[in-house]
């Protein structure tokens, strides 16, 4: 198990620019309002993912196709939703990643439940070698929700090292090993984080140096819902505070 610490090893900043990395709103048929607000100029997005059916789907969807074209002709990145839960090979998620490529034209990949032990790490790695095959720019974001192995830092641009509720965020700490990488290897996505700690959450995405975050006080209800799936209620405060790199 990776040490903890409360404060990296290096020189912490609270002055850390941080950016937003959605990580997958409902269908576009249920969520336009959603979809639309991230093609609105300044907004500080660093990628958006497109999860049309646990995955690519059987078939191109229209909807998501335009969604994700808006997308991606506003300059923002789209990234295909993969599933990786129990622990599916290379030879499962290729396929779905060539879906993706073809249908949505996206620009990489989210590995969601991503594992974080040693012993799955050279599986993942052959995984990332043909998704960047089939893309060679991908960007690959492993979704571990937790500090996996340092190793896995290594295969891929960027982490989520963190995915949960805002009781357990606002008491978490980072593994000392992240200090040896950049605020743009790592991700957090918090859920539950109400309008007047709002502040306070960005404060510990960047004293912990992650710079994409995706911080909403939507909650899963106990697991029975996604919160990732509608915009946060704050969410025109929280694109003025970091679309004006407002700091601590």
């Amino acid at each position: 198990m990776p040490h903890l610490t409360s404060t990296k090893t290096n020189t912490p900043s609270t002055d850390l620019r941080v950016g937003l990395g959605a990580p997958g709103f409902a269908h576009p048929l249920v969520a336009p309002a959603e979809w639309a607000e991230f093609t609105r100029p300044g907004t500080p997005l660093h990628w958006a993912v497109l999860n049309v059916a646990d995955g690519p789907g059987a078939r191109p969807d229209p909807h998501c196709l335009e969604a994700a074209g808006r997308l991606r002709n506003a300059g923002v990145r789209v990234l295909g939703h993969l599933d990786t839960s129990g622990v599916r090979t290379c030879g499962e998620l290729v396929p779905e990643a060539y879906r993706y490529v073809d249908w949505y034209q996206v620009d990489g990949f989210l590995l969601d439940h991503c594992p974080v032990e040693h012993a799955a790490l050279p599986e993942v790695r052959r995984t990332v070698t043909a998704l960047r095959a089939i893309r060679d720019d991908a960007h690959i974001v492993l979704g571990h929700g937790t500090h996996p192995h340092p190793g896995y830092a290594e295969n891929a641009d960027q982490l989520v090292t963190f995915s949960g509720s805002w009781s357990d965020y606002r008491w978490s700490q980072v593994a000392e090993w992240t200090a040896d990488y950049p605020p743009d290897r790592f991700c957090h996505l918090v859920h539950g984080v109400p309008g007047p700690h709002l502040e306070e959450a960005l404060r510990i995405a960047r004293w912990q140096g992650a710079s994409t975050i995706w911080f909403t006080d939507r909650t899963d209800r106990g697991g029975r819902v996604d919160p990732w799936e509608t915009l946060p209620g704050y969410w025109d405060e929280i694109v003025s505070r970091i679309g004006t790199g407002v700091s601590e």
